[in-house]
């Protein structure tokens, strides 16, 4: 089934990947799946404390997809309650979506990490491309929005597809550190744009697996100056 997927927690980060993950199923006609995981985190417990703990899942994913619903132009929106880690439940999601959406931390983040550990682990084994959403509250409403961003020198073909096809829906153009002159050929609505200084712009970065592999990917997921996409490559 296609549709887009949304990790959500409650937390400041996840509302703004809350709204990338709207303007996806709206751009893309898809519906939305609003998924929240939760565990309890002690050790053993009592059927109560669990069931108390359940219920505040239960309204943290109400919440969620009551702000989808309401802002949104028609997107169907369906809910998802799972009782274990988050991560491992958006990788399970991932085979049949075309679209996983995360904020980059959540609630359950420590405060000197890099990237949250949900975010990393989707974005290293989901089987479709991950969007890692930087920074808390809504996405401010860009005047002149920038182009879609490849900093690879040397991308796989299906980071370069996703890029157009993330441009094209959007309407911007694409920037990359490789000439990307078959793919332009490909998608002539989409304009292409020198590289230079365009991810100081970028309204989507996006690169492959690969790339977020070595060692500095944490950091680049945390400091991009805009939203990642991570694609797995063919």
């Amino acid at each position: 089934m296609d549709r887009i997927v949304l990790g959500y927690d409650g937390s400041d980060f996840s509302v703004q990947a809350l709204d990338w993950a709207l303007d996806e199923a709206e751009l893309r006609k898809l519906p939305l799946t609003v998924t929240h995981g939760w565990q309890w985190p002690y050790g053993e417990a009592d059927e109560e404390a669990k069931a108390h703990l359940r219920k505040a899942a239960e309204h943290v994913l109400w919440h969620g997809a009551d702000c989808a619903r309401s802002t949104s132009s028609g997107v169907p929106v369906e809910t998802d309650l799972y009782e274990g880690p988050a991560a491992l439940r958006l990788v399970e999601l991932s085979a049949e979506a075309t679209l996983i959406v995360v904020g980059s931390r959540g609630l359950s983040a420590l405060p000197r990490a890099v990237v949250g550990s949900v975010a990393g682990y989707v974005a290293a084994h989901a089987a479709c491309p991950v969007i890692v959403v930087r920074g808390p509250g809504p996405i401010p409403a860009a005047t002149k929005p920038g182009p879609v961003v490849v900093p690879d020198r040397t991308p796989d073909e299906s980071v370069l597809e996703f890029a157009f096809e993330e441009a094209a829906l959007r309407q911007v153009p694409v920037s990359a550190a490789v000439d990307p002159a078959a793919w332009a050929e490909r998608r002539p609505e989409v304009r292409v744009e020198p590289y230079g200084e365009a991810g100081e712009r970028a309204t989507l970065m996006v690169v492959g697996r690969r790339r977020t592999m070595w060692s500095g990917a944490a950091s680049f997921l945390q400091h991009a100056p805009c939203p990642v996409a991570v694609v797995p490559e063919a």
